[in-house]
């Protein structure tokens, strides 16, 4: 019998596509929320012995973790001191929205003219998504789906390098995105400002398009450096 008809040929495992993080990656997507949700605050120390206790691991893969949050930016690691929640400059913040500027409305100037129906429903689809969460005050979905919508708007381009880019320069700014639309209220803005984002795409005007979304970053820049400034008593 041929191996072609052979029944007890074992066949090779199909990929479905499903990413399976290894134990830091799970602990770095754990302790980012917690960070970025503000259970951790600017200045905390995160220490190995107390999170490889908490979640009942090895230090190894504490450290692990930390170092892949190190990168992202959301970390420090310091001699004798272990992780400490990175303080970030005001000067460095205001940086971080001018990055987000320069290649956000690159990469959406470059996706509106290659945006199909399926695009722009799959964005209303992820944008009703985060109306949702903003009724139902879920701020832990906040961050994630606020930059959803964005990637979905963007995704056209085909940049990949430029959305790794955004995309953790996003991760970079969550947290403080998050505590300006708890404190300053501005939620109706934003809802504002995403549904207006997306008719314009729908009308494929695309230099009005990245003229409003260069205006929504920067304004957030402006509210959010002025509640970062008040909360240090700048």
């Amino acid at each position: 019998m041929s191996d072609l008809q052979s029944p007890s040929r074992p066949r090779p495992p199909r990929d479905l596509g499903i990413k399976r993080l290894s134990l830091p990656e799970t602990l770095a997507a754990s302790l980012r929320e917690r960070i970025i949700g503000g259970e951790f605050s600017e200045g905390d120390q995160v220490r190995q012995e107390a999170i490889a206790s908490e979640y009942k691991v090895s230090r190894m893969p504490v450290r692990e973790a930390l170092r892949q949050l190190e990168a992202e930016g959301l970390v420090e690691l310091q001699t004798h001191k272990g992780a400490i929640v990175k303080i970030l400059p005001l000067e460095e913040i205001a940086e971080l929205f001018d990055l987000r500027v320069l290649l956000e409305c690159d990469v959406l100037r470059r996706a509106v003219p290659r945006m199909t129906e399926v695009d722009l429903q799959r964005s209303g689809a992820i944008l009703a998504q985060l109306e949702d969460a903003y009724k139902k005050h879920d701020v832990a979905t906040w961050g994630s789906l606020n930059f959803a919508f964005h990637e979905s708007l963007y995704a056209p381009s085909g940049r990949v390098q430029s959305l790794n880019v955004i995309r953790t320069l996003n991760m970079q700014t969550d947290r403080y995105i998050r505590m300006q639309l708890l404190i300053s209220k501005s939620i109706t803005r934003a809802e504002d400002d995403h549904r207006k984002l997306l008719r314009l795409c729908r009308r494929r005007d695309t230099e009005t398009i990245v003229a409003f979304l260069e205006q929504h970053i920067l304004q957030a820049r402006e509210d959010l450096l002025e509640i970062v400034k008040e909360r240090r008593g700048i």
